[in-house]
């Protein structure tokens, strides 16, 4: 199901909504908001259902096996392998089983041998790389002792199946919305309303007016990408630069809204990345909730940059290069997330002269190599990817593939508002009345335009 769907809008949303507020007590609402993300998942494929419950209760089994074995090092390091490996496992075979089926077929005629290797008819679970961190991050935090695991099962399984954050993030760990977790039976449905229907509009205008408008013409300016020329392909990236962002910045600005409309303060996930100065900066902006987990969970624990220079570009390149495969099993994610690694080190060695330019020089040069990296995102295979790139930034005659007359306005609207304006977290949500029809109007728009179209699904689904 999807947010800028009229079934969701009309249908699922209100009677959630309802429904949860006429209930009175925290556990009737843990109940209410468990049910409600299972039909919100199961909408794509009941089945998946069960695998997310499996998740969920071998999860929340080993938060009871702290709680018991608090003096027992023993069995609180079993309490913490055993569900990260069972998590993982189902993570590697649904997501990366015929990657790794696939490379070794390459490998294999790459050695002259005659061996065939079958593709697996394996259906990729929708959001199970984002609902899978959050039970390792619950796990890993229970062992770390950072919080009291929880008795209550359907408080669990609801912040597991919240359904405002279940298929794309953010990346929510359990600590962030304990206190409001715990205090959802005292909860006033007025109070953050206001607040929720402003994140919430504001991300399906970032979806519907500006990301799908651009998909519009980027889209098949791609699926041509061999007769771009030059102009053609930098519009192309730069279209889909600001698409990407858009799209997965609407889908957790409504997340963040739609926890406001339960009583629960979702995380900021994008603070305006196309502002950073330097790489750090870009990762302390960009998908915040991932690039802090796989700090405070991958980078840190390998050494971060505590062991000497070596060390640091180590963990950086092993943090980036497993971050770039977390998004696709493919490698032209794997050279993305080396890409980063590599730019994020280079800013560590030579960092300080960098630091010297401009701010506005640092914000465009940051941009374009943002945009560069975006070329192995996008692309389907390294024939793709080198394509766009020779093109780039070689003169190759072609079309431009895009009625620029039509494009160039939004492109420049999307432009300003995500290197200039403000973010939704910055934006002030009054109840005067000129907000009110600002937000009457955003929203009569975008519900024109999911009418005269079908919903679109958002990119980072399919991760």
């Amino acid at each position: 199901m999807l947010f800028n769907s009229f079934i969701f809008l009309f249908a699922f949303l209100p009677v959630c909504y309802l429904v949860f507020w006429s209930l009175r007590t925290a556990s009737s609402r843990y109940v209410w908001l468990t049910l409600s993300g299972y039909v919100f998942y199961g909408y794509w494929n009941p089945w998946f259902c069960l695998l997310m419950a499996f998740s969920t209760l071998v999860s929340f089994l080993a938060g009871l096996g702290f709680l018991r074995w608090t003096l027992d090092e023993r069995k609180r390091r079993l309490c913490l392998v055993i569900p990260i490996v069972i998590d993982l496992t189902l993570l590697g075979f649904f997501k990366y089983a015929n990657f790794a089926v696939d490379s070794a077929r390459h490998v294999v005629h790459f050695l002259g041998s005659d061996i065939t290797l079958p593709h697996l008819n394996i259906i990729l679970p929708v959001g199970i790389s984002f609902y899978t961190f959050h039970t390792i991050t619950y796990i890993v935090d229970s062992y770390r002792r950072v919080i009291r695991p929880t008795r209550n099962l359907f408080e669990f399984s609801a912040y597991v199946s919240l359904f405002s954050q279940l298929v794309a993030g953010p990346i929510v760990r359990f600590r962030q919305i304990e206190a409001d977790l715990e205090s959802l039976g005292q909860r006033e449905r007025t109070r953050w309303l206001h607040v929720g229907v402003a994140f919430f509009i504001t991300g399906l205008v970032e979806k519907v007016l500006v990301a799908d408008t651009l998909a519009a013409f980027v889209n098949p300016a791609f699926a041509h990408y061999q007769s771009l020329s030059t102009a053609g392909a930098w519009l192309a990236m730069l279209g889909y630069t600001f698409q990407l962002y858009f799209d997965f910045s609407g889908y957790s600005s409504m997340a963040v809204g739609l926890g406001y409309l339960f009583g629960l303060r979702l995380p900021q996930n994008f603070n305006s990345p196309y502002k950073a100065l330097d790489p750090s900066d870009f990762w302390k902006r960009w998908h915040i909730s991932l690039s802090s987990v796989l700090r405070d969970y991958l980078y840190i624990p390998l050494g971060g940059n505590r062991n000497g220079e070596w060390q640091l570009y180590r963990n950086l390149m092993i943090t980036m290069l497993l971050g770039g495969l977390w998004h696709g099993a493919g490698w032209t994610f794997v050279v993305w997330g080396a890409y980063h690694g590599l730019l994020l080190s280079l800013h560590r060695k030579v960092g300080a002269s960098w630091d010297r330019l401009p701010a506005p020089a640092r914000q465009v040069g940051m941009f374009l190599l943002v945009v560069i990296g975006w070329v192995f995102f996008r692309a389907t295979d390294f024939t793709m990817a080198t394509t766009l790139l020779s093109a780039m930034f070689a003169p190759t005659p072609g079309t431009l593939g895009i009625d620029v007359a039509v494009f160039l306005p939004v492109l420049l609207v999307a432009a300003w508002w995500a290197m200039l304006g403000p973010n939704v977290f910055e934006m002030a949500h009054g109840l005067e009345w000129r907000s009110r029809v600002v937000r009457t109007a955003q929203f009569a728009a975008c519900l024109a335009v999911i009418a005269g179209s079908r919903a679109s699904p958002f990119l980072y689904f399919q991760f």
